[in-house]
C-alpha cells in the first residue's frame, strides 16, 4: 500500500487527538460520578471534534483525489461534480 497524505492530515490528527482527550475526560467524569450535564457537554465536544475531522477528510478527498481521477471534464459534468462536492458539506 502506498503512503497517502494531504496537507490537511496534520489538522485531522490534531482534531482526533483533541477528541481522544475529551473522551478520556468523559470516562473519568463518569467514573468520578460527575453530573450528567457536564458529561453531556464533554460528549458533545468529542462528537464535534470527530465530525469536523471526518468533514475535513471527506472534503480533502473530494478536492484532491476525486479531482485527480476525473481530470478535465466538460461544463455539464463539471457542474455535477461541483454540486456533489457542495452537497457533501451537509453530511
Amino acid at each position: 500500500m502506498t503512503e497517502h497524505r494531504h496537507d490537511t492530515h496534520p489538522d485531522i490528527v490534531k482534531r482526533l487527538k483533541r477528541a481522544e482527550g475529551h473522551l478520556k475526560s468523559v470516562i473519568a467524569m463518569i467514573e468520578g460520578g460527575r453530573p450528567c450535564l457536564d458529561i453531556a457537554q464533554q460528549l458533545h465536544a468529542v462528537e464535534k471534534a470527530i465530525t469536523n475531522a471526518k468533514r475535513t477528510l471527506i472534503q480533502d478527498h473530494l478536492d484532491h483525489c476525486i479531482e485527480d481521477s476525473v481530470g478535465g471534464l466538460g461544463r455539464e459534468q463539471r457542474q455535477s461534480i461541483d454540486e456533489f462536492k457542495t452537497i457533501t458539506k451537509y453530511l
